[in-house]
Formats: C-alpha cells, structure tokens, sequence
C-alpha cells in the first residue's frame, strides 16, 4: 500500500462476517501486551486518516489500529459478489449495533479483551460511543471528535406527568420531516445534507461529480478545512430553528436544488491554494489515494451509514439503552474552525452535563487552525491530546 508512513502496515483479517482491513502501527522495538488504541474513521474517509497519528502514539507504546470499517475501502463481506454497494442493497448489516459488533470481534480477533482508547471522528465518533455505551468493561476511554455524542435516543418517561421528563432535545439530524420542511420553507429553499446523503441520488452525484472526483474531493475536503475563510466564523447556533441552521455553511444547509458537487464546485481551491496552504495537510499524493478507493467502491456504503441514523425501525434496537450514561473516562476533541461542533446545537451540553459523567473542562478541546478534518490538519495536536488523555486514564 503506497502513501504510508515508514512503522504503519496494512493487513486484513477474517472478522465476523467480513474481510476487514486495517492498519497497524506497533512499538517499536516491540513489546509485550502493548494496549490497544482504536481509530475509528468517518465520511467520506478511511483508515488511512490516521495515517499521521499512528506512529506517535505507537512510539509511546501503543498498539494502534485503524479499521476501514463496513461500507468503506478495502474491507468487504466475506465471498459476497464483488462489486459496488448499491443503494437497493439490504440496510440491516449498517444497523449501528452490528457497526459495534465489527469493533468488538476486530478486539478479539487482535487477541485482546480490553482497548485502552476508543476514537472516532465524525461519523466514527457515533460507533465508538456506542462501543463505550455498551461494553465499559471492554473499551476504558472514549474520545469523540468533531461530532459531539449524543448516546442513545430517549424512551418517553412519566407519561402521565410529561413536565417532570427530563430535557432530552433530540439529535436535530434524526428529525427528517419537520427540518426538511422548514428549511424547504426558506426563501431560498434549503435542505439538510443528511437529507440529501440518504437520497438515491446521492452516490451517483459524487461518483460522478461533473468535475470529476479528484476535483470534487479536494474542494470538499477543503471547504470543511480551516483553510476554507468562512469556517472561522463557527460558532454555536442560537436556537434549534431553520433559520438559525441557515446560519451554517451550504455543506451543511445546503441549496434545495444542488447537489453536493454542484455546491463545494464554487468554493474550489486554485491551484495556487493547493501549492501554498491545502499540500501542507493533504498533498495531492495522499488525495490520489482517497479518489482510487472511491472510484472503486463508490460512496453507497458510507452513505447507508446516515440511512440507518434516520430509519426508526433499524434504530429501535438502540431504545434498550435509552438514558443510559458513559462510564469510562471521556474527550471531546474537533477543530476550532469546524461547524460540526455545533451543527446539532444542544448537543455539546448534553454531551458534556448528561451523557459523559467522566468527561472533564481540561477533556473538551478546540483545535485552532483546524476545521473538520483535525486529525489531517492538525495531527501533532491530535496525537500530543490523545497520548496526554491516556497518560491521565490509564498511568
């Protein structure tokens, strides 16, 4: 596998129902019983996210593993037909329990009963919750980036005295007809991206992006980046109304006719920018790598991730943990320039007074100079704040 840092390897291993691949940084030279770190990418990324975080940590000891998890890259269900996921596929092997369930037996699988840090970024961040949520006993730390966890969806409680439940505002993302028509409402017209990323449109408008996907994936990955000016006006959002979330960028709320390559197209980079700024983090030999293995798989996998989210009967089976908390030690770390902090507003407190009973005021960290994409644009900061949270969980 090219592109790879000298001390990260790539294999694959025959876990649950899948061919998973993953890479691998480990001490060096090795030692006996190294703890498990885990890093658990989002979308549209892989495991090769973690490429520039993995040596770090594994210089300070860690065994350190990175997962191209179900949907994505070279991971693939075992003897299935080999070609692309489709978006008539069956949904139930993205349900998030069976995401979990992938992470669990990769542990035993590496011959481990317990992981020292669980970290998941964007849409990761959710399977590791739910890893923490689930089997404390298993994963001691959790630590959710850019996307704030919000945990499992609530029960109604007290129905005959509904005043005295406690304040549970939903995950703004899961409420798809009331958002999309109140955005629709706006003058102009907007939609929500998870919206527009569970329509059947969706992969084939980024498969084939009339700019082509190499193009396509730079202007996204930079237009989320803190290279991208209107990101360093993030900030959390005044109220849970359409018009507040117009607030955000047209990644997030985007135009009600566009597609997502149609929207990143005007905010794309020139070639002078690429030079100068976006090479620093993402030069176009490491982005050469994303468009091969997107190329290949298309995003309809991904993408299943998010259908999942908002399909009440493939999230029931979460409704078992409603209220639950996490027990385990607990960090929240994003970029300082990322909206996605605050794309579903109430949920950082929740997270942080509620949720995460162990995530403390020296946990929760702003990356500057970062925007969504932290753990490429800032990975000294991301792996110096991970090495420092597990010195303080586990001595």
């Amino acid at each position: 596998m090219q592109g790879l840092p000298e001390g990260v390897v790539s294999r694959t291993l025959p876990v649950s129902d899948l061919d998973l691949h993953f890479l691998e940084a480990k001490p060096q030279p090795s030692t006996e019983n190294p703890r498990l770190v885990l890093l658990l990418h989002g979308f549209p990324e892989l495991a090769y996210t973690w490429r520039k975080v993995m040596v770090p940590l594994a210089k300070e000891g860690y065994h350190v593993v990175a997962p191209d998890q179900r949907g994505y890259g070279a991971t693939a269900v075992r003897g299935a037909p080999s070609r692309p996921i489709q978006y008539e596929d069956d949904l139930r092997p993205f349900r998030l329990l069976n995401l979990v369930k992938d992470i669990v037996a990769l542990v035993y699988a590496l011959g481990y009963t317990s992981v020292a840090l669980v970290v998941g970024h964007d849409a990761g961040s959710r399977v590791a919750g739910f890893c923490a949520l689930v089997r404390p006993d298993l994963f001691k730390g959790f630590v959710c980036m850019s996307a704030p966890f919000t945990g499992a969806p609530a029960l109604p409680f007290n129905i005959d005295d509904p005043a005295s439940a406690p304040s549970h505002a939903p995950d703004i993302t899961l409420l798809a007809p009331q958002v999309d028509e109140a955005l629709a409402a706006l003058d102009p017209p907007r939609k929500h991206y998870v919206s527009y990323y569970t329509s059947p449109v969706a992969n084939r408008d980024l498969l084939g992006a009339p700019q082509g996907l190499h193009d396509f994936l730079r202007a996204y990955f930079h237009m989320k980046s803190a290279d991208w000016e209107r990101n360093k006006a993030a900030k959390p959002l005044p109220a849970r109304t359409a018009e507040a979330l117009a607030v955000m960028p047209e990644y997030y709320i985007m135009p009600f006719n566009k597609s997502m390559p149609e929207v990143v197209a005007k905010e794309a980079p020139s070639v002078e920018v690429v030079s100068s700024v976006s090479s620093r983090w993402l030069p176009d030999s490491d982005l050469v790598y994303y468009v091969c293995e997107f190329s290949r798989t298309g995003f309809q996998g991904g993408l299943n991730w998010y259908r999942v989210v908002r399909s009440q009967e493939l999230s029931e089976d979460l409704l078992v943990f409603s209220n639950k908390k996490i027990e385990v030690p607990a960090m929240y770390l994003s970029g300082k320039q990322d909206w996605g902090v605050y794309q579903n507003p109430g949920a950082i407190d929740k997270m942080r007074k509620d949720l995460c009973e162990r995530m403390e005021d020296e946990d929760f960290i702003l990356v500057d100079g970062a925007g969504h994409w932290v753990q490429q644009e800032r990975p000294h900061e991301v792996a110096q704040n991970l090495l420092r949270f597990l010195r303080k969980i586990a001595p």
